[in-house]
């Protein structure tokens, strides 16, 4: 047989999860060997576990046992490839549909790749583009690609760090033939550029002939793996396409044991004619060249670039957003109009009691209507802040609910390829904390101009509608880090702005007990219960007439607003460090 230097290897891999007491194999036993510069397809009927497997080679999945090495070091014990050394491309999409193609490969490269000059920048993107035939579209935006254009751009953003090992999942799923055909010639090609090895994931069985093996999976075992012209022969098949009704006719357990009869004949034609490729490309000076130019590995750049390319590109893309921009606009500038309605003359004066009885009927009845004014004028305080603070908590909510659910496949994918989790949420929070700020200071600023809130100073207000913008943003945030669907962080997130208005107490007093389990968690009643303390003395005693509820002092309102951020905050953080593919 003959001895080659196995680049990629894999030894009995395999992999299960853990469904209903029981450990379900998904890929058992997988033994296979890649040399350099091969092209590599993964086949099989759906279920048989092939982007599970894809995923164990990319480090994305732990092995549940066995082993995988890489030019002899073992992953599973000496850690994974350097984000730089590997690219992988997923089935979804991992550009922004806002962006254009050449913005996409600009954002990657800035975000994978330390250049050390703007030419060497742009030298990059355009070689990128070039390679995989998207310079024509450099200006297109992604919005309007086709899919097999798509799914070039999802290949030229993997190849900003000229990866040694690239994997593609699916990425010819769903396409016309032409598409197809193209894709996979330009994944061959790639293979033969610096010894690359290129791995793809399909289920088509068109163009096997322009791949170095075929990886045959049935039902988590590995059933074949050799040249595609021997495809026929080993499963005793006229046409290629009756694979899979064949694989139906025997157990996996038979067929894994056929092969692996038969699998030293095989890979001695497999390894012998890769040795044969090797020399043909020496012999025509590629292996050098290639080395010289492949000598080091991208370096990752630092948390800092990172930050300001994920902020500028987050605010590139919320410019770009019709629906998104004009409903922000719309609710900064309707919401305090929906406030203001309710005192567009301004809040008023109290009116003093006289000091002494009322001795006639009509003092009697003087005494009473002032009494009922400065009611009237503590409920209505009472009301427009209350009004504020939860119009406060739905700006919050509708910045934060999707902001990380919404993209969550297409981060877990830059944090693959080095993004950090932290410098991630440090670019949303600078983005988010720009809309708070914008959106709570015209909030106070424009209703105290009209409505005139007496409060002894205004900076205790403005600090308290600030804070409970960033509270129910912060936390909105954590349950979008957590959530497994957009749709759901959106629809928890609502509910939770549902349940600020009942149980803060500003409007129906909730039972001593009640009020202690739930107040803890409102951030309406925290804001609320701070600005009211810093009214004036008058109003203070007015409001404290129309409601029973207990007025937290105002440092403790500062304090727990201030914890709701942090809560929300840390939750976000581990909501970003957990890997959530699925």
């Amino acid at each position: 047989m003959v001895q080659h230097l196995a680049v990629l290897e894999l030894r009995n891999l395999s992999f299960s999860i853990a469904k209903d007491g029981e450990d379900i194999p998904l890929i058992d036993q997988a033994t296979l060997t890649v040399p350099p510069g091969h092209f590599m397809a993964i086949v099989g009927p759906s279920g048989c576990g092939k982007s599970t497997l894809l995923k164990l080679i990319a480090g994305i999945h732990v092995e549940s046992d066995g082993s995988l090495f890489w030019n002899g070091r073992d992953l599973s014990n000496e850690g994974d490839l350097e984000p730089a050394e590997i690219g992988y491309v997923p089935q979804f999409s991992i550009a922004y549909e806002q962006l254009t193609v050449e913005e996409s490969v600009e954002s990657v490269v800035r975000l994978r790749v330390k250049t050390r000059n703007r030419a060497e920048f742009h030298d990059l993107v355009d070689r990128v583009l070039e390679q995989t035939g998207l310079d024509p579209l450099r200006h297109r935006q992604v919005k309007v690609l086709s899919g097999g254009q798509k799914r070039r751009l999802s290949l030229a953003m993997e190849l900003v760090t000229d990866p040694v090992l690239l994997l593609a999942d699916e990425v010819t799923s769903g396409l016309d033939p032409k598409s197809e055909n193209e894709i996979v010639k330009l994944m061959h090609g790639l293979s033969r550029k610096h010894r690359r090895i290129v791995v793809n994931v399909t289920h088509s069985l068109a163009n096997l002939e322009l791949y170095d093996s075929v990886l045959v999976l049935h039902e988590g075992r590995v059933v074949y793996h050799g040249q595609p012209r021997a495809l026929d022969h080993y499963f005793s098949v006229e046409e290629v396409e009756e694979i899979y009704p064949r694989l139906a006719k025997r157990t996996a357990v038979e067929w894994q044991t056929s092969w692996e009869k038969h699998r030293p004949d095989y890979y001695d034609a497999l390894l012998s004619a890769a040795k044969i490729a090797e020399q043909e490309q020496e012999a025509d000076g590629g292996t050098a060249s290639d080395e010289a130019e492949t000598s080091g590995a991208a370096k990752t750049p630092g948390a800092l670039a990172q930050f300001f390319a994920l902020f500028f590109r987050r605010c590139r893309i919320f410019a770009r957003d019709g629906g998104q921009l004009f409903l922000q606009i719309a609710i900064l500038l309707g919401f305090p109009v929906l406030v203001i309605l309710f005192a567009l003359d301004g809040v008023g004066e109290t009116r003093s009691l006289s000091d002494r009885l009322p001795s006639t009927l009509a003092e009697y009845q003087q005494e009473k209507e002032i009494v009922e004014h400065n009611l009237n004028l503590g409920g209505l305080v009472s009301g427009l802040v209350m009004f504020q603070v939860i119009l406060l908590t739905l700006m919050g909510s509708n910045n934060a609910a999707r902001e990380i659910a919404g993209e969550r496949l297409i981060f877990e994918k830059e944090k693959f390829g080095g993004v950090r989790p932290l410098t991630y949420l440090s670019s949303k929070l600078a983005f988010l904390g720009m809309l708070v700020a914008i959106q709570s200071i015209w909030m106070a600023v424009f209703v105290q101009n009209i409505c005139h809130i007496p409060t002894t100073q205004f900076w205790p207000q403005l600090v308290l509608l600030l804070l409970v913008n960033a509270a129910m943003t912060a936390v909105c945030l954590g349950i979008s880090s957590m959530a497994k669907t957009a749709d759901q962080a959106s629809l928890l997130s609502i509910y939770l702005v549902g349940f600020q208005l009942p149980l803060s107490g500003a409007v129906l007093a909730l039972p001593k007990v009640a009020g202690w389990i739930t107040r803890p968690f409102i951030s309406a009643y925290w804001s609320w219960a701070g600005i009211m303390n810093s009214l004036e003395s008058s109003f203070r005693s007015a409001v404290d007439r129309v409601t029973e509820t207990w007025l937290a002092p105002a440092w403790v309102c500062f304090a727990v607003l201030l914890a709701h951020v942090a809560g929300g905050l840390f939750i976000a953080y581990i909501g970003v460090k957990k890997s959530r593919w699925e």
